[in-house]
């Protein structure tokens, strides 16, 4: 991933391929390195308006009963995140649904993006009293390593974008 930020050129094509691969108005975008690729996607011309940081804990900070933790398992062990409804709220629903493309770097086992996506998916959502559900559109990654079988998990839940596959 570090070669994207050492050139100009290399990191507008990744921001470039990652706008094309994206569908819905809303990103979730798990720290850090996601941050990186999907801020600037909210400057492009396209469909991102809103995007949903997933942070480690402490890093968010939150009113009660904003804060959603999501229990993940890696390829290296289990790991936490944390995301809030009311960055979910501010974005743009379409229909009763806020449509969520989870973008990341990197795809591996797929751990991360499943437990994301399953507690995405099993939200609710308040915005002027009316209660909206999350759909995982997709899943976008900057890099797919191939053999760690990643994709077909996550396929489950829904399609399966990578710029690169090693």
């Amino acid at each position: 991933i570090i070669p994207f930020l050492q050139s100009k050129k290399a990191f507008r094509e990744v921001v470039e391929a990652l706008k094309e691969a994206t569908h819905a108005p809303n990103v979730a975008a798990p720290e850090a390195r996601a941050f990186l690729f999907t801020a600037p996607l909210l400057s492009e011309d396209g469909i991102v308006e809103n995007i949903i940081p997933m942070r480690k804990s402490g890093k968010l900070p939150f009113n009660d009963g904003d804060l959603q933790e999501v229990s993940i398992v890696k390829e290296y062990g289990c790991d936490k995140l944390y995301y809030r409804l009311s960055d979910i709220a501010v974005g743009k629903p379409t229909g009763d649904t806020f449509e969520v493309t989870s973008l990341d770097d990197v795809l591996a086992t797929g751990g991360t993006a499943e437990g994301l996506a399953e507690s995405l998916e099993s939200t609710k959502v308040m915005v002027d009293g009316k209660e909206y559900g999350v759909k995982v559109k997709e899943f976008v990654f900057i890099v797919e390593i191939g053999d760690l079988g990643g994709k077909s998990r996550l396929e489950k839940i829904a399609p399966v974008r990578s710029i690169t596959v090693i």
